[in-house]
């Protein structure tokens, strides 16, 4: 008898999610279940500031939660079955714009970015809970230059697949902070943009929650089995 092994091309995927300012791994938790039935193996967690470390949200600094979100991404990469050059990190506001760094510091091969955030190099250092919020959006209503900001000079160097969503009535996250994300990944494998319709940043009706989960999955499912 002679038989041949049919063995997918990676192993078995990992997913970090990262939720954003003020949030915490709650709200990703069926997000992540639905996907783990893809044979996908995902990772929820809490950055300091958040989630039982509520206390500290006032002092934390971009730089402290980008420590965290490699800290957990290196938990799972360590998981025994996860394939690591198979990572995907699935990321909102202001969990996208540390998830655009950590590209920088950890392989990534799939990047989705919900309603990203974007900041000025020089709060990098400075508790996020003190940011002046008008000057925030002044800055993000304006084009962002890829050579002025780290994390679009991040983008740029990104090679593996993105993903881009943005809500239509979003009053933290406007369109031209989008478009210079798009802008940046001019070396990405894929780059998908999709707008979800009457949602607002936090996604807080129910339709536009489903939309989103929908869309997210069928993104990942997509990825995958392509990867496969």
């Amino acid at each position: 008898m002679s038989g041949h092994f049919f063995e997918p091309a990676t192993g078995f995927p990992g997913v970090l999610f990262v939720h954003g300012w003020a949030g915490s791994q709650q709200r990703d938790e069926l997000r992540s279940r639905a996907i783990a039935q893809l044979g996908c193996i995902c990772l929820t967690f809490d950055m300091r500031g958040h989630g039982e470390t509520t206390e500290h949200l006032k002092s934390v600094t971009p730089a402290q939660n980008l420590k965290d979100i490699c800290s957990a991404y290196d938990v799972l990469a360590r998981h025994p079955a996860v394939d690591p050059g198979s990572i995907a990190v699935v990321a909102s506001s202001y969990g996208a714009y540390l998830a655009t760094l950590l590209t920088t510091y950890r392989p990534v091969r799939w990047l989705s970015m919900r309603v990203p955030a974007l900041y000025e190099d020089d709060a990098w250092e400075v508790a996020k809970y003190s940011l002046d919020r008008e000057e925030l959006q002044e800055f993000r209503s304006s084009r962002v230059p890829v050579h002025s900001n780290r994390a679009l000079r991040s983008c740029k160097e990104f090679r593996g697949d993105v993903l881009i969503v943005e809500s239509d009535n979003d009053h933290l996250i406007p369109h031209t902070t989008i478009a210079s994300y798009i802008a940046s990944f001019v070396m990405a494998r894929s780059i998908t943009h999709r707008l979800i319709e009457n949602a607002d940043h936090a996604l807080s009706s129910s339709d536009s929650r489903q939309a989103y989960d929908s869309l997210l999955l069928g993104w990942i499912r997509e990825m995958v089995l392509n990867a496969r």
